[in-house]
């Protein structure tokens, strides 16, 4: 039985990993800590909260004391950091849950993972794998041409991406400064079940099925490379399994989309699978809203490096992740309702117009 500690595992893309991973690995244990924060739910893995195989912890990356006490209780041959503020919009409202969680909670967990690392015996250290989920989001802006690779300059300009690109800077700083085995992946935007509905698909989706107008930001042109939530998590493993550490592997999905596409797109599916809407063609709900500050305009991945060195390669397209995401929101209202009836209803956020203190 081998053992991987997951931090933010009951966010979207945190809650995907655990649930593949426990469906196609039986020799494998996880230990999930999550602080709970508005984004993490535990109804996201309500299909796995009796395995004999998961552990949930409720606690906070920040609390070195907590992942030290874990590490040594846990033993585990990998650390996988999910844990982050995500959403850009909020990033603009209010930064400092994004400084503190996704740089200072990255330090915090880098610390307890040094600790741990030196603490074992030579075998198994040479095992132990560090993994930091990161972003596209933080090489900034493309132009009309050309891909982000491995090497290509960091240029944030969103709080949200300089928090994360703060946190991937240190991580490669604790590989090269203390031999720490650090693995870090930079995604592309992600969509399919269980996302929390303040971003594009899940927004546009819920929206779309309640007859309200469908905000698209600025002209609509703005591009991003669009990758199946379980696509990503099949390349994360392959990484903590195959990948070299200290090296850092783009994940894209080849899936390169305006936002009106995205949105024209979802509701084409829906005229077929949601009939019954109160408005009807979906895409007659359509409207163009003011863009957010700062908003990039272009976003394209070179995943060639993962391909090439590790041989993963996305398994849907997009029109097949994008439909099996819509039946999926389809077939569980109850989840996205009730997550709508707490700190989210779909208001307009990234205005800068809120404070955080």
């Amino acid at each position: 039985m081998k053992t991987w500690l997951v931090t933010g595992g009951a966010g979207f893309i945190g809650s995907n990993f655990i649930r593949q991973c426990l469906a196609e690995e039986e020799t494998l244990r996880i230990i999930n800590l999550d602080q709970l924060t508005y984004a993490g739910n535990p109804e996201s893995l309500a299909l796995v909260s009796d395995h004999q195989n998961y552990i949930f912890i409720h606690g906070d990356i920040r609390n070195r004391a907590l992942i030290k006490e874990l590490l040594l209780k846990y033993h585990p041959e990998a650390i996988v950091n999910f844990a982050a503020e995500s959403h850009v919009d909020r990033s603009i409202d209010g930064p400092a849950d994004f400084i503190w969680t996704n740089t200072v909670g990255t330090f915090e967990l880098l610390e307890a993972a040094r600790f741990y690392c030196h603490s074992l015996d030579a075998g198994k250290r040479q095992g132990f794998r560090f993994l930091h989920v990161s972003t596209d989001e933080v090489y900034g802006s493309l132009g009309p041409d050309g891909y982000f690779t491995e090497e290509s300059p960091y240029r944030p300009s969103s709080p949200y991406s300089a928090s994360k690109a703060a946190a991937d800077h240190l991580a490669q700083a604790w590989h090269h400064t203390y031999s720490l085995p650090v693995l870090i992946t930079n995604c592309s935007n992600n969509y399919g079940p269980y996302q929390f509905p303040e971003k594009l698909i899940p927004l546009i989706i819920i929206k779309a099925l309640a007859g309200e107008p469908l905000p698209v930001y600025g002209d609509g042109l703005n591009v991003r490379d669009w990758l199946y939530v379980e696509d990503h998590c099949r390349a994360i493993r392959t990484v903590l399994k195959k990948g070299r550490p200290g090296q850092t592997y783009n994940i894209g999905g080849h899936c390169e989309k305006t936002n009106l596409e995205v949105v024209k797109t979802i509701c084409a599916i829906l005229d077929e699978l949601a009939p019954d809407s109160p408005v009807l063609p979906h895409a007659a709900l359509l409207t163009f809203v003011k863009d957010r500050p700062g908003h990039d305009r272009r976003y394209a991945i070179d995943a060639g490096k993962i391909r090439r060195e590790l041989g993963w390669t996305p398994q849907e397209t997009f029109v097949t992740g994008l439909e099996k995401t819509i039946r999926w929101y389809l077939e569980n209202r109850h989840w996205w309702q009730r997550v709508q009836n707490g700190s989210y209803r779909g208001e307009r956020l990234g205005l800068g117009v809120a404070g955080n203190e």
